[in-house]
């Protein structure tokens, strides 16, 4: 008995408890990140796991993301997929708010509300941003575009400029809409925001 005790504290002891925790990021977002017209695999989330595990991190990317949501739905659901397995949060909402033209101040207080959310939880984010089409003026992009680099300061968030960089406008990494990534658009997106993803497991690591 006294053997079997000793060799149980052994591999307590051998074996750190948190060696090979896995890290879940949530992709919270709206079609761009729910992989709208790809299948599952060439989805944003799945194209985000598979490239971190190749750079050797043991992570889970949760595809959160619901096509058309704009940043008021995006808030009014938060709850209901921050579960307790979450650790860091990229969050990618506001293409829509932009495509209804819904004013930016109602845009800018609903992903307030998110950040807040996650800031209480003490989750760290990495905040996507988006530019306003310039077909809606420059009055518009005036007031929409500073929302994410705006808020990604006041809530410490990791800023991601904007999350098509790349890839808008561009016909051979979109599909027949002009709107949403193809598998090599999304690719594309993976490379590019990856560093900055990089940094947010980091913060996950120094917590």
């Amino acid at each position: 008995m006294l053997r079997f005790l000793l060799l149980a504290l052994f591999l307590v002891i051998a074996v750190p408890a948190h060696a090979d925790d896995e890290i879940t990021i949530l992709a919270f977002g709206d079609s761009l990140t729910a992989g709208l017209g790809v299948d599952p695999q060439s989805a944003f989330p799945a194209k985000l796991e598979a490239a971190l595990k190749t750079r050797g991190h043991n992570v889970r990317v949760i595809n959160a993301g619901v096509s058309g949501d704009t940043a008021s739905a995006g808030r009014d659901r938060l709850d209901w997929v921050l579960t307790e397995d979450v650790d860091a949060v990229i969050v990618e909402l506001g293409a829509n708010d932009a495509l209804r033209g819904i004013a930016p101040a109602e845009t800018r207080i609903a992903l307030a509300a998110i950040l807040e959310t996650l800031k209480q939880r003490n989750l760290p984010v990495l905040l996507a941003g988006m530019l306003a089409p310039r077909n809606l003026g420059p009055d518009y992009a005036a007031g929409y575009d500073p929302i994410f680099p705006d808020l990604a300061a006041s809530y410490g968030a990791i800023y991601y400029p904007f999350f098509l960089d790349g890839v808008a406008t561009r016909p051979d990494l979109n599909q027949a809409d002009g709107l949403h990534p193809n598998p090599a658009g999304v690719a594309e997106i993976v490379t590019r925001i990856t560093p900055s993803v990089e940094e947010l497991l980091a913060r996950v690591a120094a917590k």
